[in-house]
């Protein structure tokens, strides 16, 4: 190994609402040491996610927040540069949850060993990583779309969105796509095969809009954004209706809640089910979803997109750019 240093990115100050460069620090520090058992990871690919910002916050949620001064920790693909593991071997390529460094250090069995045969291995990240796994579950097990049925998808043009939206494709359904601008409406639709896409920064009427675009109502909502958006969807709900709600980036960065209409009224009245998930609950499937997610992609049934944003000392700024609706598809880093 040549290099002695190793570039990590900390974070310095919790955000106030909108998340600032100046909350993150890129700094150096001492090459980490490979131990029993452990391997020598260079960072490839790092992922920047909406949930972080959560994290960054301070408050108790279904996982730890980050803490001041210390490196932030997410999805990253790497490859293995010194082992002392019997597991895995110097070339491999593997992702876990790990520091956004130059390089990490971590144990083999928190490792999964990429086959860079079956895709491009930044995929990991994206359609066969987090965001596919999360869109395969939040449809299959909660939505249960079925053929001739109404899918409407908020935050349709993200990692999870796009993913969601042709699951309901595949599975003979109607899918509606709500994004922020026309390029990514009509990426959905004439890349993707969404049967309509909506720019809800834009439509003169979105409630209209969304009624001419669900003319037989909504059975199936897959919610990424929450907001008055979700707020005009819930009106649109079907007998049975079933609410996945996946995420609520609307949200995220305000400093209080947003007041907004209540949403029991639909539920009782058209017998709909909303359920939140998190991808963790479902850990013990995540080869199935993985093998069928890896399937249709070699069929080509199912395709991605990724904005990749290149170096290490850019992942603040790629962060920051999930909430300004920067990206289509996954928002990646590519480390160097």
């Amino acid at each position: 190994m040549v290099t002695t240093r190793n570039r990590e990115i900390v974070l310095i100050r919790r955000p106030e609402g909108m998340p600032r460069e100046g909350d993150f620090m890129l700094r150096e520090t001492d090459m980490p040491m490979c131990g029993d058992g452990m391997v020598l990871i260079k960072t490839l690919y790092l992922s920047v996610d909406p949930y972080m910002r959560g994290r960054m916050s301070g408050v108790k949620s279904y996982i730890a927040p980050f803490a001041l001064d210390e490196v932030i920790t997410g999805g990253v693909v790497g490859e293995v540069v010194e082992t002392r593991s019997k597991d895995l071997n110097t070339g491999d390529i593997v992702s876990g949850t790990l520091g956004w460094r130059d390089y990490n250090t971590a144990d083999s069995r928190e490792l999964r060993r990429i086959d860079p045969g079956l895709a491009p291995v930044s995929t990991a990240l994206g359609i066969l990583g987090m965001p596919g796994l999360t869109a395969y579950f939040g449809m299959m097990d909660i939505g249960r779309p079925e053929a001739g049925e109404t899918v409407v998808v908020s935050g349709a043009a993200g990692a999870v969105g796009t993913a969601a939206g042709q699951i309901a494709k595949l599975r003979g359904c109607r899918a509606v796509g709500i994004a922020g601008s026309d390029a990514k409406t009509e990426y959905l639709v004439r890349d993707l095969g969404f049967d309509a896409g909506i720019n809800y920064k834009s439509a003169p009427d979105f409630k209209d809009a969304l009624k001419r675009a669900c003319p037989r109502g909504v059975d199936v909502y897959f919610d990424n954004v929450g907001g008055w958006i979700s707020d005009t969807v819930m009106p649109l709900l079907n007998y049975k209706a079933r609410v996945v709600l996946c995420g609520q980036i609307s949200q995220y960065n305000l400093e209080k809640p947003e007041p907004g209409p209540r949403v029991q009224p639909y539920l009782l009245v058209k017998s709909a089910l909303m359920k939140g998930f998190i991808v963790t609950d479902y850990a013990a499937r995540y080869e199935e979803a993985v093998r069928e997610l890896g399937r249709w992609v070699a069929q080509k049934k199912l395709k991605y997109t990724e904005h990749i944003v290149a170096g290490l000392e850019n992942a603040p700024k790629a962060f920051i750019g999930l909430f300004s609706g920067e990206n289509t598809g996954k928002q990646i880093v590519k480390a160097g």
